[in-house]
């Protein structure tokens, strides 16, 4: 480290010289150990908040306050050689949170032993002194956390029930330890994740929020998955998941939901990373929750079949108030219930071909979720029987050819009526109103179904169109006055 980054080092040796212990600590020290450093670095230290950024500010001038109240600085340091290091450096803690608090209180500790037993896992338990000579730096591992890293082990410091108890959202982070490193909790602390999942009643929709994210956009979210279910940590932060382990129907008409939702996930996971996109929060999501409306709709029906007719708008409303709950953002909220709602769509078309109207009528409803709805339909195909499956393929890869082949010739991201605003208003003599949205709604459905008109058969079109709106008898009888300007 030292070697690595002189201005760090040069950052440390300030903190020594004004008599302050210095440590690079937590999931910096398992990376570092792991081989996968990365550039942002987190210290522990015996300064207070106020000496911390006096400090700092001997080696940057880019300092700012994370959160005084918490203890901590950050500023962002740049070495010789262009590399830069995001620094955050935090005084001595020891929080807990009270019986009823959403927020864990903050006290500063004054050792770095008590620092590190209030920390979550012994992989993130370990310390790298860098303060003093190079002779006083090493490795502080006082909870085992090298051995466990080694078994790839999560245990907590203290015993997990204290553990956990002063910050219920440990038991996530295990989980997305799971998904993000593969690690694998020990027997005792999934006994206390099972006995003390209803602690996270208490702890802020924004952080189960943001530790559900990281969870999923990890490469093995299925492991991390099964455990918040498995410990019915699930129950409390997205019961709609495991409400998806529904009985078998007795003739085995429908799949194991909860399953068959796990391996789209993983195929849309799969097929994210083939086509190039970086992890998705909102495909992610969408694949995980596409059928948690199936349990409000099943319905056993004649002859032993089991139908979940509607699931997909059930399901779209479900996961907007799951996520709405979970103060995800408005955007991606409304992104998931679209592709949601959409993801049957492809599978009502059946065995007919595309035509030119279906396929215009399948992008203007996707929008600028066509890409994701892409990887969601194709990864909803789970079964085992190889026809099928490859059936459904074919029929998916043809109509990604069609959406192409149109998009070439057509536009179809901008799909908008051959006429806008404006101009409907001046060939059909109108101000503004609610004709107006009319007419162009109507332009835009007949530039579905026949394509592109051109200008002056989209001015023929609308006048005819507009001829039979004001010639079609109201209730009393009468033609309606036609809404003009003045009017």
């Amino acid at each position: 480290m030292r070697h690595v980054t002189p201005h760090v080092a040069a950052l440390a040796a300030s903190f020594a010289d004004a008599g302050h212990e210095f440590y690079l600590v937590g999931g910096s020290v398992r990376d570092a150990l792991m081989g996968r450093l990365g550039s942002d670095l987190d210290f522990t230290t015996s300064a207070r908040p106020e000496q911390i950024e006096a400090l700092m500010r001997k080696v940057t001038s880019v300092v700012w306050d994370v959160g005084r109240a918490y203890g901590t600085v950050a500023g962002q340091i740049s070495e010789d050689d262009g590399s830069s290091w995001l620094v955050e450096v935090t005084t001595f803690r020891a929080d807990s949170y009270e019986t009823d608090s959403r927020k864990p209180a903050v006290v500063f500790g004054d050792h770095l032993g008590g620092d590190l037993l209030r920390r979550d896992f012994t992989v993130n338990a370990m310390a790298l002194s860098m303060a003093g000579d190079d002779a006083d730096a090493g490795l502080l591992d006082p909870f085992g956390g090298l051995a466990d890293l080694e078994l790839r082990l999560l245990r907590t410091p203290a015993a997990p029930e204290l553990s956990f108890s002063d910050d219920p959202l440990r038991m996530m982070r295990a989980a997305r330890f799971v998904s993000q490193l593969g690690f694998q909790p020990d027997p005792d602390a999934v006994r206390a994740m099972t006995q003390m999942a209803s602690r996270l009643e208490i702890v802020s929709a924004e952080r189960i929020r943001d530790e559900l994210s990281k969870l999923l956009l990890g490469p093995h979210p299925r492991e991390g998955l099964d455990l918040l279910v498995g410990t019915g940590i699930a129950d409390i932060v997205l019961p709609e998941l495991p409400a998806l382990r529904m009985e078998r129907d007795e003739h085995n008409h429908h799949k194991d939901v909860y399953e068959h939702s796990l391996t789209v996930l993983e195929q849309a996971i799969g097929l994210e990373r083939a086509r190039g996109h970086e992890p998705d929060i909102v495909l992610r999501l969408a694949s995980l929750l596409h059928d948690i409306g199936k349990p409000a709709t099943r319905r056993f029906e004649p002859g032993g079949k089991v139908s979940f007719h509607h699931h997909d708008v059930v399901g779209a409303k479900m996961a907007a108030n799951r996520m709405r709950a979970l103060k995800f953002s408005t955007e991606q909220t409304k992104a998931v219930a679209k592709l949601i709602d959409l993801h049957l769509r492809f599978h009502g078309y059946g065995d007919q071909d595309w035509t030119d109207s279906a396929v215009r009528r399948y992008v203007r409803d996707a929008g600028d979720q066509l890409e994701r709805l892409h990887i969601l339909t194709r990864s909803d195909c789970t079964t085992r029987n190889a026809a099928k499956a490859n059936k459904l393929r074919a029929a998916y890869e043809q109509l990604e050819w069609r959406i192409d082949e149109l998009a070439a010739q057509e536009e179809l991201d901008a799909m908008r009526p051959d006429l806008d605003g404006n101009q409907i208003m001046e060939t059909l003599g109108i101000g503004p109103g609610r004709d107006v949205g009319d007419a162009y709604q109507y332009l835009l459905e007949r530039r579905i179904d026949d394509g592109p008109l051109g200008e002056e058969s989209a001015r023929d079109v609308l006048l005819e169109w507009w001829r039979a709106r004001n010639s079609a008898p109201t209730s009393s009888g009468e033609n309606p006055p036609p809404t003009t300007e003045e009017e």
